[in-house]
């Protein structure tokens, strides 16, 4: 889902980006004097944008501003909504764990994270671990990303992980579950010489 949403923001904000350029550079090169096509909304370097005809032609409709104002705070709203998605915080700052007194205890995500980064690049054939939470404080997940050193076996670096960084976290957090998406990826190396 969040690659999804990527994808849509940075298709949205490229899309947007092309047409601002091209309505700007248009602008300016007929601002600087070149030839304007005969659709194009500006004549000449003294046109303005919006003549005093273009201005008032809708004032007496009554429709005209309900219309307007509407357009404007529904774009408004996706805009806010854009915004607080882009900005929203996707790494999980706390885990509740249960302690079993009904109260519960909050377990700094960061600490659980660096527990597990730690754990893991302890592992053989880990070369470096990158782990983020995710999800909620009452189900957190985990993402991995793993850089293996070149003589390293992929599945065994993931059973290791598996059983022992990963199992440990999820006992000591108190959870049932602690499912985790990793990547693996390997270091990049020279050939080595062989005489």
């Amino acid at each position: 889902m969040r690659s999804v949403a990527t994808t849509v923001n940075r298709l949205l904000l490229g899309l947007l980006g092309l047409v601002l350029l091209v309505l700007g550079g248009s602008v300016l090169a007929v601002g600087l004097g070149a030839p304007a096509p005969s659709w194009w909304i500006h004549q000449g370097r003294d046109d303005v944008l919006l003549g005093a005809g273009e201005r008032t032609r809708w004032r007496d409709s009554g429709w005209w501003w309900p219309v307007v104002i509407a357009v404007l705070a529904v774009l408004l709203l996706l805009a806010l909504w854009w915004l607080a998605a882009v900005l929203r915080r996707h790494r999980l700052t706390e885990v509740l764990v249960d302690t079993g007194d009904g109260e519960g205890a909050h377990l700094r995500g960061r600490a659980l994270e660096d527990a597990l980064e730690t754990e893991t690049a302890g592992l053989d054939g880990v070369a470096r671990a990158h782990v983020r939470l995710t999800g909620r404080r009452t189900a957190p997940k985990t993402r991995v990303r793993l850089l293996l050193e070149p003589d390293a076996d992929p599945g065994t670096a993931l059973r290791d992980l598996t059983d022992r960084p990963l199992d440990h976290a999820r006992e000591s957090a108190g959870l049932a579950a602690l499912p985790a998406e990793v990547r693996l990826r390997g270091v990049r190396h020279h050939a080595e010489r062989v005489s």
